[in-house]
């Protein structure tokens, strides 16, 4: 992704390279005086009944599928995203929203605790505002799981997003405006990275979230510790997707296509290893090329294109960087590799095999529409190539014996792993990852238990004997 310059955000179509809009930053003072309404909005907005607060964020969820080709159409043209998926984005994030509005008000309610006298039972209070930090892979999908969970809990949140994707943090703002909520309880922050430091330094933020790079994750976390306050990180990914065996083998490829393709290839959780057991390599390999080579490259926002641009120019250099550096290295390029011949930031449809370690294709993500083949002998190779990884984000596994599948998955160090459906998301399932790949939980239950105080109330008869004082 390339860097906004200092002054502005800027929309480029990356399917033309056109700038579209352009969008001034602010700094300074101005930044302080969001931060200062977020947090006076903070006493409002957790005044009022969590089922308030839930019926506005789920008011925000209706809005979105109202507003849903046009948010669509934003998306694309922000950011390449097949038009169909740019609607299917919008879909999952309207889902998350209603699920919050249903659910948050009984994940929030005070849990009792089964103690020998009197009564004791936990209520979750929020923390106060929160700065979340956004990606542009999904625009809409990443900010709404961040703030919709803790906007029901009573915090307020701050959103810096990705500098790409102004229109969309403008779309999302007005929506949530719309829905009810009060000034301050939402607000977009057209802010550098520099701000962003000082915004976590501020004393009225009580903890930070971000999704994005490994680089931009740990200085946030170093800022965040060091001021004492929570946080959150989903980072980058290189998932595996391990195949035990033939049975449905067409079926398996399918799959293992749409893992790797969805978005263009660019999500933490996409597809990208592809760790498949020595009978079956050759049949699947051909399959995968097979599947690749359909591909049809053209204008996002054409209902026929199956394959879209990466997210900037600047993306798809870096992509191929790391596959001519990787066959420099010694892997066998398969198929691929290369610009595809039209404007915009258009990546030919890519596999490697014979990646070994020490080659960066081996311990990189790779971003966009390029995986990466191995061949192993067993089981155990399998796993112990799975884990041979700084990331652990997700994983698939693809067996028709679910009890054969389910032990290896069982041995994949990742946050979450997918049996015979390639990694996704949905509103209802934790999100989240190890290792490199980050810390926390989003989305079900525990998207709303890491920024929130579990505060213990205990309650003992009058006169009750004192015993057991510790601090």
């Amino acid at each position: 992704m390339t860097e906004q310059s200092k002054s502005t955000f800027a929309t480029v179509n990356p399917a033309t390279g056109r700038t579209v809009a352009e969008f001034p930053q602010i700094e300074g003072k101005e930044v302080d005086v969001r931060v200062q309404a977020a947090h006076q909005a903070f006493g409002e907005w957790r005044a009022r009944s969590v089922e308030d607060r839930a019926a506005a964020v789920g008011r925000a969820g209706e809005l979105l599928l109202e507003r849903k080709e046009a948010l669509a159409q934003i998306v694309t043209e922000e950011m390449g995203k097949l038009i169909s998926e740019a609607r299917g984005e919008v879909d999952l994030a309207a889902s998350i929203l209603t699920y919050y509005a249903k659910h948050g008000p009984e994940f929030a309610a005070p849990e009792p605790l089964d103690v020998e006298e009197g009564e004791a039972y936990l209520v979750s209070e929020p923390l106060g505002v929160l700065l979340g930090v956004m990606p542009w892979n999904f625009p809409l999908y990443q900010v709404v799981r961040f703030a919709g969970p803790n906007l029901v809990l009573g915090n307020t949140v701050l959103v810096k997003h990705a500098g790409i994707c102004a229109q969309s943090a403008l779309a999302l703002e007005k929506i949530f405006q719309d829905a009810g909520l009060p000034p301050g309880a939402y607000t977009n922050l057209f802010v550098g990275h520099d701000e962003v430091s000082r915004i976590i330094d501020s004393r009225l933020v009580r903890g930070a979230s971000l999704t994005g790079s490994e680089g931009a994750g740990a200085k946030v976390a170093e800022r965040a510790g060091g001021n004492l306050k929570p946080s959150l990180l989903e980072l980058g990914g290189s998932d595996v997707f391990v195949v035990l065996d033939g049975e449905n083998l067409e079926h398996t490829v399918k799959a293992a296509a749409a893992g790797r393709l969805a978005n263009t290839g660019q999500s933490c959780v996409a597809a990208k290893r592809f760790i498949v057991l020595d009978a079956h390599y050759d049949a699947f390999l051909d399959g995968l090329k097979s599947a690749f080579g359909r591909l049809v490259p053209g204008d996002p926002a054409d209902e026929s294109t199956t394959l879209g641009p990466l997210s900037s120019e600047g993306a798809a250099e870096t992509l191929v960087e790391q596959i001519e550096e990787t066959v420099r290295q010694g892997a066998e390029l398969v198929m691929g590799g290369k610009r595809i011949d039209r404007p915009g930031a258009y990546v030919e449809p890519t596999i490697l095999t014979g990646v070994e370690p020490g080659m960066r294709a081996y311990a990189e993500e790779l971003f966009g529409p390029a995986a990466v083949v191995y061949r192993v002998a067993d089981e155990d190779e399998a796993v112990a190539l799975a884990n041979d990884s700084e990331y652990g984000l997700g994983g698939t596994v693809f067996c028709a014996d679910t009890d054969r599948a389910r032990r290896v998955a069982e041995r994949i160090e990742t946050g979450m792993v997918w049996i015979n459906h390639p990694t996704s998301t949905q509103a209802d399932l934790p999100f989240g990852g190890i290792k490199r790949s980050g810390y926390g939980r989003e989305l079900g239950h525990l998207g709303m238990r890491e920024f929130v105080n579990k505060k213990l109330v205990r309650v003992l008869p009058p006169g009750t004997e004192l015993h057991g004082i510790a601090g």
